[in-house]
């Protein structure tokens, strides 16, 4: 027989004999351990938060100016207010533009049949309506009053913020890339 082959005999021999030093029962040090670890008092868990339940809130401030839109001077109020007693006409029939917002609306073109011209306004939605003088757009009674090729020109009647009180606004929708 070779050394080698002698060696590699010797070390499976030794082998099991290695393993059976390390598999000694005597847990002395780690049953110590665990035992003081258990002896301590346990501590004490927090209580799972109570949460409120969710209240829906109704937004009744619609029909109100919006926040992001600039406030009406006092001083054209009452030049306004002089001029005529302005008030929207509840009983007319409400034209589809005007359940947008008005700086929703895009003026995107003009369009010309025979002596007809009408201004194209895309809607948010991305519908494209054709409108002339005297259609209404908007969330506040806009009449379109005067077309050009390059804008509209809408007067609103808003509330002037007492209890019956309106006033009209001017306002221009340009057309889209100027």
């Amino acid at each position: 027989m070779s050394m080698k082959r002698l060696t590699h005999i010797a070390a499976l021999l030794t082998l099991p004999l290695a393993l059976v030093a390390c598999g000694s029962r005597d847990f002395v040090d780690l049953d110590a351990f665990m035992a003081e670890k258990l002896a301590r008092p346990g501590g004490i868990i927090a209580p799972i938060p109570t949460f409120k339940a969710y209240e829906a809130f109704a937004y009744s401030a619609t029909t109100l100016r919006s926040p992001f839109e600039r406030p009406i001077e006092v001083r054209d109020i009452a030049q306004l207010q002089a001029v005529s007693a302005i008030k929207p006409d509840e009983n007319r029939a409400k034209e589809f533009l005007e359940q947008f917002t008005f700086d929703s609306l895009v003026m995107v073109g003009t369009l010309e049949r025979g002596d007809n011209s009408w201004t194209l306004i895309r809607d948010p939605q991305g519908g494209v309506h054709r409108v002339a003088v005297g259609n209404y757009l908007g969330r506040h009674h806009g009449k379109i009053v005067e077309t050009a090729e390059t804008y509209v020109a809408v007067v609103e009647i808003v509330s002037d913020g007492s209890e019956d009180g309106w006033v009209e606004r001017p306002r221009t929708i340009k057309l889209s890339g100027l």
